[in-house]
């Protein structure tokens, strides 16, 4: 029987090496040798198993501790732990699924094309969540090591109007199933949502392994632009064009908001760039329905044009008058 390689050779690091060092040793071992990415290769499979026996030891610092002293022999004998011989004389193992969600760092180039675009509008179609949670289960090498695990949450967009963002919808998106064909999710949009933000489907995204529960989806929301309007959080900005007329005498001008035209006063004397609040005719709060944001107007003064020679005549004794 061939004498066990150092585990220090197989992971390719030095004794002194950190923790942090010895992870990223084994995640990219994990990742040239995994039996998903290599199917029937048993050399690769080899190479796995010793990846993983070695990284087991080194990362546990009692383990360690007694490897750097004695070497394999720490191991040998009727003691249990890993590396003993299981039934039959078999070398026993299991494959590392780290907790921090590192995991994704290991298999993500390997499965990540499995989730094509979600950004269509609608998500009109299909769109790719097949594949399979393999990355998130144990190998089999032994089934004493398995445990419950939550299953990864996945991450996808979705288009909506300024308005359906303003006042919330439902949304229907698809989904393609592990092992083919394709399911309807309902979302609900809420209302006043801002772009960027993220709703969370519990229970939607890759399933768990051994038992464990499935993850959870992450929808980001992308909110379409308003011609004439501008968001900032709960609070709306628009332009209103008034006659000059209106300007300097006083009187009402008409006011597009969110939600229909609207009449506001305007006072004599207004300046070009006065702001009007409108209050209330912004935005709905997600955390309460029952209040709103602003919409803040600014005035733009229309300069006359096309004067009739009676017209610009009164202009000019207006202008003589005010000196």
């Amino acid at each position: 029987m061939a004498a066990k390689r150092d585990y220090y050779e197989v992971l390719g690091v030095s004794r002194g090496v950190s923790e942090s060092e010895l992870k990223k040793a084994y995640r990219r071992l994990a990742k040239k040798y995994h039996p998903d990415t290599n199917p029937g290769d048993s050399h690769a499979e080899q190479m796995f198993k010793e990846a993983t026996e070695a990284y087991e030891v080194l990362s546990d610092p009692e383990k360690r501790k007694m490897y750097d002293q004695f070497g394999h022999a720490a191991f040998d004998g009727s003691a249990s732990g890993f590396g003993q011989n299981g039934p039959g004389g078999q070398t026993t193992y299991r494959e590392f699924h780290f907790d921090d969600g590192s995991v994704d760092d290991i298999f993500g180039d390997i499965f990540g094309g499995m989730f094509h675009g979600f950004g269509g509008r609608d998500f009109g179609g299909s769109h790719g969540f097949s594949g399979s949670s393999g990355f998130q289960r144990d190998r089999g090498f032994d089934s004493g090591f398995s445990r419950s695990q939550k299953g990864s949450d996945l991450t996808a967009e979705i288009t909506v109007t300024f308005d359906e963002a303003a006042e919330g919808c439902e949304k229907i998106i698809h989904l393609s199933k592990e092992g083919g064909g394709v399911s309807s999710l309902q979302v609900h949009i809420p209302a006043g949502i801002e772009s960027g933000k993220s709703i969370r489907l519990r229970g939607k995204g890759m399933p768990g392994n051994s038992g464990g529960e499935p993850g959870d989806l992450l929808l980001k929301v992308h909110v379409e632009s308003k011609p004439g309007f501008e968001r900032k959080g709960m609070d709306v900005y628009t332009t209103a064009n008034i006659p000059f007329t209106t300007a300097v005498f006083g009187g009402e001008a008409m006011i597009q908001t969110r939600n229909g035209r609207v009449m506001c006063k305007i006072a004599p004397g207004t300046q070009s760039g006065t702001k009007i609040r409108l209050k209330g005719k912004g935005i709905v709060s997600m955390k309460n329905p029952s209040v709103y944001g602003d919409q803040y107007v600014t005035i733009q003064i229309q300069v006359p044009r096309n004067l009739n020679r009676g017209a610009k005549e009164k202009l000019r004794e207006f202008e003589r008058a005010c000196g």
